[in-house]
């Protein structure tokens, strides 16, 4: 693939409170044919994160046609799962005509640096505004899927949900700092609420550069082939680089990360890291929303595929 990038599209209103720096994993929807809603993680002056919204063009998605008022949902309370921020990651249209948000919630922890869980939080206003569907992850530890369950990224077909998420249960020491190991994992749902305790590993890691695989975007082409979109952690590059996948049953997946063709530039916001790419197809192009350097410290980014 090749794609052409057009630079920050959105970052952080600094004056507001609860939005003072960051964006982080853009999760567009397609809201109707003339809006994409992108949904996207900003953070307080704590470094805590909370979701918003903004909604581009779908024309034009460098073009910002509004932006919510502020955070779409707070941070857990005290001892909850996600008290110390969360993370919108995927929003799909259940069979009622509802949006599901699927987000990770941060948790702090004394033995271990934290510990990643799934929550959900449900909208029935077309993503104005969300509300948790619980207190609890719907994705808890598990005896196999310990310290990790996140970054899920769901798709509806045939009135089935398909969950596609990392997991893991083990730490390593890079260069003196302990970071997370976790692989691909995939899980199947009739309503997109109640899951296994164990999903079925679909992409493991088997390069001893990489320790993990950051939030998976999957899309289906036109001939039921399958795309996967995800970021790479290597301990050579230190930093999030992009990965790309194909599958014609969205569980067997080949490895391509060569084709994916987007990569960090030699100057600028994504000079370092290049990461959470999301791939959204409207008005007859295809583009792709993604961070760069420090986790999304600029802002959000845009690329369009050249055909």
């Amino acid at each position: 693939m090749e794609w052409l990038k057009r630079g920050i599209v959105w970052r952080p209103d600094s004056g507001h409170p609860l939005m003072s720096s960051h964006a982080i994993a853009p999760t567009p929807f397609l809201l109707n044919p003339s809006v994409i809603r992108v949904f996207v993680t900003v953070q307080d002056q704590q470094g805590r994160g909370r979701p918003t919204y903004f909604d581009v063009s779908a024309a034009d998605p460098a073009t910002v046609l509004g932006v919510a008022p502020g955070p779409l949902l707070d941070v857990g309370v005290p001892g909850a799962f996600d008290d110390n921020g969360l993370m919108a990651l995927s929003v799909v249209r259940g069979a009622s005509g509802q949006l599901m948000m699927y987000y990770v919630g941060f948790e702090l922890c004394q033995q271990i640096r934290y510990r990643l869980f799934t929550g959900l939080a449900i909208s029935d206003d077309n993503g104005t505004s969300f509300k948790r569907y619980s207190q609890a992850p719907i994705l808890d530890r598990s005896d196999s899927e310990l310290f990790f369950r996140g970054g899920a990224f769901a798709l509806m077909e045939e009135g089935l949900f398909r969950l596609w998420y990392v997991a893991g249960s083990s730490w390593t020491e890079i260069n003196g700092k302990s970071m997370p190991v976790y692989d691909l994992r995939y899980q199947e749902s009739p309503d997109g609420i109640h899951w296994a305790d164990q999903g079925r590993t679909v992409l493991r890691i088997t390069d001893p550069d990489e320790h993990g695989f950051g939030r998976p975007w999957v899309t289906r082409l036109s001939n039921g082939q399958y795309r996967l979109f995800y970021s790479i952690r290597r301990c050579s590059y230190g930093a999030y680089r992009l990965g790309y996948a194909e599958s014609s049953d969205g569980i067997s997946w080949v490895r391509r990360d060569e084709d994916m063709g987007l990569d960090v530039s030699t100057t600028g916001f994504d000079s370092e890291a290049i990461m959470y790419s999301a791939v959204i197809s409207a008005a007859g192009k295809t583009y792709c929303f993604y961070n760069g350097n420090n986790f999304g410290e600029d802002g959000v980014a845009l690329a369009e595929k050249v055909d």
